[in-house]
């Protein structure tokens, strides 16, 4: 596993890109959940810069019919893992992004205050790379390290924290290939 270093909350050696959509946790909010993600944009495409555009409110949306649909959302990930395994930084890690919108984990509310949002470039339907996975077990490992109220049995699905309200990462995400290696 390559050794991913975390310092002030921002990954070494990745380009932080910031987003202006994010916001202080609480005070008294450990970061305690990771929540895994999967976006494309649009809608099942790969390998261009519409998500990074998306976070940072720079999204042209004269692009695609369905960018139309989402112009004024405001959201952001901590983190984006490209198809090739390219780790993007949206968000400090100690910075409230927001990633999970109405949600809750064992009846706590609110995810964001407390999780670290990881977004997969993919979809809901379809297999993740290698390289993502690599990089998404390099990346938790690291944050489990860095931060003490993480562990591998606090990484959870977006559907897992909004039920009934998405779906995300997906059928085709192996948990085990990920929990099995850390």
């Amino acid at each position: 596993m390559s050794i991913i270093n975390i310092k002030d909350d921002l990954i070494e050696g990745v380009i932080f890109h910031p987003s202006p959509n994010f916001n202080n946790r609480p005070k008294d909010a450990d970061i305690s959940l990771i929540v895994i993600h999967a976006i494309s944009l649009p809608p099942g495409k790969y390998g261009g810069n519409e998500i990074k555009d998306f976070f940072l409110n720079k999204l042209d949306t004269s692009k695609n019919e369905y960018f139309e649909s989402i112009k004024n959302i405001k959201v952001s990930s901590h983190i984006v893992i490209k198809r090739t395994g390219e780790i993007l930084q949206f968000v400090p890690f100690n910075k409230r992004a927001w990633h999970a919108g109405v949600s809750s984990y064992l009846g706590k509310e609110n995810c964001n205050d407390y999780s670290i949002g990881i977004e997969l470039e993919g979809t809901d339907d379809s297999a993740f790379t290698d390289e993502q996975y690599n990089s998404l077990m390099n990346l938790t490992d690291s944050l489990i390290r860095s931060y003490p109220h993480l562990s591998k049995d606090r990484l959870v699905g977006h559907s897992d924290v909004a039920p009934g309200r998405k779906t995300d990462p997906g059928t085709m995400f192996e948990w085990k290939k990920i929990i099995n290696n850390l």
